[in-house]
């Protein structure tokens, strides 16, 4: 697991293999639509960042005829949530606890 989640951070870190995720969140897109949203970057450079994606397991890819079509698989960003945030969240919910129990303290003596 952990070197899968590597691929997935190494994968994130950039921007351009982020924008091709923000891209595929509203809806699968061919990989012409993908590289022409992208016209400063060459067809290959783009394909590179797709395949890096798939690596990751980011990016699924089935093809229709001569088309691929490409889809965010959100599972491995998921995975990332669970494994950093979710262990997190009890946390930061008892701190702001306390801290808004101390606010109100404070207002009720001034």
């Amino acid at each position: 697991m952990k070197d899968d989640l590597d691929k997935v951070w190494k994968s994130l870190s950039d921007p351009t293999r982020r924008e091709i995720l923000d891209l595929l969140r509203d809806n699968p897109r061919t990989t012409t639509e993908i590289v022409s949203r992208f016209p400063n970057l060459s067809r290959f450079a783009v394909m590179k960042h797709l395949d890096v994606l798939r690596q990751a397991d980011l990016v699924t890819t089935r093809s229709e005829g001569r088309k691929r079509i490409n889809s965010l698989n959100v599972t491995p960003i998921r995975m990332i949530y669970e494994r950093w945030v979710t262990s997190y969240q009890d946390l930061w919910a008892s701190q702001l606890s306390q801290l808004k129990r101390s606010l109100e303290e404070g207002r009720e003596d001034g």
